[in-house]
């Protein structure tokens, strides 16, 4: 288990920020909670706006993670009506739901957990609640006597066991049936088999305390019995093309009817895992805990062929065929894609809608995995609940009316796109924008700092000279098995070079600005064009030009030309590119003063020159406004969107207007 942060400091004397910091040290530990997973609570008097004390419970809200759970994100709700909800006979989750809505102290705090109503119930002021690994992997095994056989020897009466119920109501009351029988006085905790692990306590250090002590408990038994062989370091036998993966990811993304971020994964966990005889078994045999399947769907994918694809599209269209009758509400389909692709080549891939999305399944599988081989090597096997219990938490009443409120996506959701001289200026507005929009980004940049540029699972920022063909291959690659292809490029790196006269212009200039002008370019789209092609929502391009194309200046003709060979480059790439439904297209900016091409002595010896002040020199134009590399950027990006769907080979001016151009 990796080591959770020590409690070095001393518990806070506020009960609620006591709960939101034991609370944080469960999270910080991935082997016990991911992504959402758990949650806390805390009893404690509540003063109303009259300066009454209530009787309050604060629990883990909807959207925060326990590991960076604050005081916000723990939800007051009315105690005393919580404990008259638990004395109904029965009680839909729907109407569930609304109920802890109504009972919220706070109409501002976020929803509270689905297993509020258990959390009222413990007659304890303080509760921790984790999924930790080794707690589930002693549930989930294969041969036994009885579910709760292994639980029972390791830990003896010490906890409360509970058979798999789905989490809410239900479960608070089977928890509330179990608790006369089982509990007493050296009750250390609570086991809910196939789920997670329940401590409690006066206070939420006793919590935490009692929760650590289980889990080193539990591990010290699977040390002994299960012990994990030292890890030797394995590889997948060869490269792969990247054309495959993008194919694989155009297909995927059909299968769900809109485009999904594909991650591939090859990591010597990985790695040995596919080389397993038995990994395809394996990876049938179902999610660690129910609430998993929301990522990561009921199995992986075996192989990685359209026939593969095929094949998993038929089992899922049956599986929800057979267990549909199970759905208590209006039925909300959910697409068959796959979230996790497992190839004995490729490795493993993992997908979403979005680069968070697939990097959780990610984080939930690289969890998975390691329970599924210590299980099977030295504990009988492993078992997860049957297909129609996954099924109910897969279409769960809750699941399906979050699917029916969700809005929107950004438009750019689940596209790839890769932008050079990402770090600043322009290409920075671009990336920003596209970011904006969803996108998920691949940022190259001469600047080493261009990976710091941004933050999040959807940005890649990589250095790389653009001139240098092996430099942006290889960033390329990084990208594409970062996010699985490419949809859009925007190609925003480029130099003004020396302002000199034509008879002063020596030739290795002139070669510099045309290497990164124009050379570079026609080879990063000999690169990109495969891989455009096989984008689910058809390849665009936005280059960013000059207004130096139609109006070429005094002192600028490397600049002008290079522009100029760039434009008619673009438009060939249009004409070649158009039967693979890529379009291409340019923007024409001028004197865009917020990029590195300028400074403010610069401006003000330009403006000196033409007699007026600095300001009204960047507003020299017809429109009389300042050209800003986010204005350029929204209308390169803009190009890029599905209002530009049937416009290819086009210029824009983005100038403020010219009379030189008009």
């Amino acid at each position: 288990m990796e080591k959770s942060k020590k409690t070095t400091l001393e518990s806070p004397d506020d009960p609620v920020e006591a709960c939101a910091h034991f609370s944080r040290l469960i999270g910080g530990d991935t082997n016990l909670v991911l992504h959402g997973g758990g949650n806390s609570s805390v009893k404690a008097s509540r003063p109303d706006i009259t300066g009454q004390d209530r009787d309050a419970i604060y629990v883990k809200g909807s959207g925060w993670d326990m590991g960076s759970l604050e005081v916000p994100g723990l939800t007051p709700l009315d105690l005393p009506r919580l404990k008259e909800l638990l004395e109904l006979g029965e009680l839909s989750d729907l109407d569930m739901m609304r109920e802890l809505s109504a009972a919220k102290l706070d109409p501002g705090s976020p929803n509270p957990s689905v297993e509020t109503l258990l959390h009222a119930f413990i007659p304890f002021r303080a509760v921790q609640h984790s999924h930790a690994d080794v707690i589930v992997t002693l549930t989930n095994l294969a041969g036994m006597n009885a579910p709760d056989e292994v639980v029972r020897d390791i830990f003896g009466d010490e906890v409360i066991v509970i058979p798999y119920v789905m989490p809410g109501f239900d479960l608070a009351q089977e928890v509330r049936k179990n608790w006369t029988s089982q509990f007493h006085d050296e009750t250390r905790g609570m086991v809910l088999l196939n789920h997670g692990l329940f401590t409690f306590g006066d206070d939420s250090q006793t919590a935490y305390e009692m929760h650590m002590q289980l889990i080193k408990k539990a591990e010290t038994w699977l040390e002994k019995e299960a012990p994990v062989d030292s890890q030797k370091e394995n590889s997948l036998p060869a490269e792969i093309l990247l054309t495959d993966l993008a194919r694989l990811r155009y297909q995927m993304s059909n299968t769900a009817g809109k485009p999904m971020i594909v991650r591939r994964h090859t990591d010597s966990e990985v790695a040995g895992f596919v080389q397993r005889d038995d990994y395809e078994d394996l990876a049938r045999r179902g999610p660690l805990t129910p609430d998993h399947i929301i990522r990561t769907k009921r199995f992986p994918m075996v192989g990685a062929s359209q026939e593969s694809l095929n094949l998993y599209v038929q089992e899922y269209e049956s599986y929800v065929e057979e267990f549909r009758h199970r759905i208590r509400t209006e039925f909300t389909e959910i697409d068959p894609a796959p979230r996790i692709v497992l190839d004995p080549e490729i490795g493993m891939l993992t997908a979403g809608f979005t680069a968070n999305d697939a990097q959780i399944a990610a984080d939930i599988y690289h969890h998975t995995i390691p329970v599924l081989c210590r299980s099977e090597d030295h504990l009988g096997g492993y078992k997860a609940l049957s297909a129609e219990e996954l099924f109910d938490v897969e279409y769960w009443d809750l699941e399906q009316a979050k699917l029916r409120k969700s809005g929107k996506p950004p438009e750019l959701s689940g596209a790839v796109s890769l932008v050079t001289g990402a770090a600043s200026g322009i290409g920075k507005a671009c990336a920003e924008e596209l970011k904006r929009l969803g996108s998920a980004v691949i940022g190259l940049d001469l600047n080493p700092e261009v990976n710091k540029v941004f933050a999040g699972d959807d940005w890649v920022g990589i250095e790389a000279d653009v001139t240098k063909t092996e430099e942006v291959d290889a960033a390329i690659k990084t990208g594409v098995e970062r996010f699985g292809g490419l949809d859009i490029a925007v190609v925003a790196a480029g130099i003004f070079g020396n302002s000199v006269a034509i008879e002063d212009l020596d030739s290795e200039e002139w070669r510099r600005v045309m290497s990164v002008n124009v050379d570079s370019v026609q080879s990063l789209f000999g690169s990109i064009g495969p891989l455009l092609a096989l984008s689910p929502i058809g390849g665009r391009v936005a280059v960013i030009g000059s207004k130096n194309v139609p109006a070429p200046g005094k002192g600028a003709a490397a600049y002008s030309a290079s522009k100029a060979a760039l434009q008619q480059l673009c438009r060939v790439a249009a004409l070649e590119w158009a039967p693979n439904k890529t379009r291409v297209n340019l923007v024409h900016p001028d004197a865009v003063f917020d990029t590195g091409l300028w400074n403010e002595e610069l401006i003000a010896e330009r403006a000196s020159n033409y007699g007026i002040s600095p300001e009204e020199y960047k507003k020299r134009n017809l429109l009389s406004v300042e050209v800003t590399s986010k204005a350029v950027a929204r209308s390169a990006i803009s190009l890029c969107t599905d209002d530009f769907s049937t416009t290819t080979g086009a210029s824009v001016p983005t100038d403020g207007g010219s009379d030189r151009v008009i």
